[in-house]
C-alpha cells in the first residue's frame, strides 16, 4: 500500500506542477519508509534541460543525506524515468524505480522519451545526428588530469 501512497504523491506533485505552468512530472525519494525528497520538472522556469523532477529530487535527496550513494532510497516518478534521468538513478545505486505512465501512454500527448532511449543504443559514434570526437590534449601520452587527480588523492 505504501508504493501506492508514495506514486499518487509524485503524480499530485505532477498536478501542481502543471497548474503552475510546468510539465507534468513529479517524482519522490523514500528511504526507509519516509519521503526525503521530493522534485518537479522544471525545465522551462530555470531554462535548464537537466531540470527533470527524478533529478530534482536526487540533488535534494543527497543533500538532505549527505551522501551521494542512494543505495536505500525507492524512486516513485509519475512518468518512466527518461534515459538521463535512468542513468542518474543507477550512478547513485538507486536499485528500485516505480511509475505510473510508460512511455507508450506518453507518445500521444508529446512527453515520450523512447526515441532519445533508442539511439543511445547506438555507440555515440555511430549515432545520427552526434560528432563524437574523442581527442587528447597535444603531447599528452597519458590522461595528464586523471593522472593530476590521483595524485592529488594520494597527497
Amino acid at each position: 500500500m505504501l508504493d501506492e501512497q508514495f506514486l499518487q504523491q509524485s503524480i499530485a506533485l505532477a498536478k501542481e506542477n502543471v497548474k503552475t505552468g510546468g510539465r507534468p512530472f513529479g517524482a519522490v525519494i523514500v528511504s526507509n519508509g519516509k519521503v526525503v525528497a521530493t522534485g518537479v520538472n522544471q525545465m522551462l522556469e530555470r531554462c535548464d534541460p537537466t531540470a527533470h523532477a527524478e533529478l530534482m529530487a536526487l540533488r535534494q535527496a543527497g543533500k538532505a543525506l549527505g551522501r551521494v550513494r542512494l543505495e536505500d532510497c525507492v524512486v516513485y516518478a509519475s512518468g518512466q524515468p527518461c534515459p538521463m534521468c535512468l542513468a542518474a538513478m543507477r550512478m547513485a545505486g538507486i536499485a528500485r524505480i516505480i511509475y505510473a505512465y510508460s512511455n507508450e501512454e506518453a507518445e500521444p500527448f508529446g512527453l515520450s522519451t523512447q526515441a532519445i532511449a533508442e539511439s543511445l543504443r547506438v555507440e555515440p559514434q555511430q549515432q545520427i545526428g552526434l560528432t563524437f570526437i574523442h581527442q587528447r590534449p597535444k603531447g599528452e601520452s597519458q590522461p595528464a588530469l586523471y593522472t593530476f587527480w590521483q595524485e592529488q588523492q594520494h597527497s
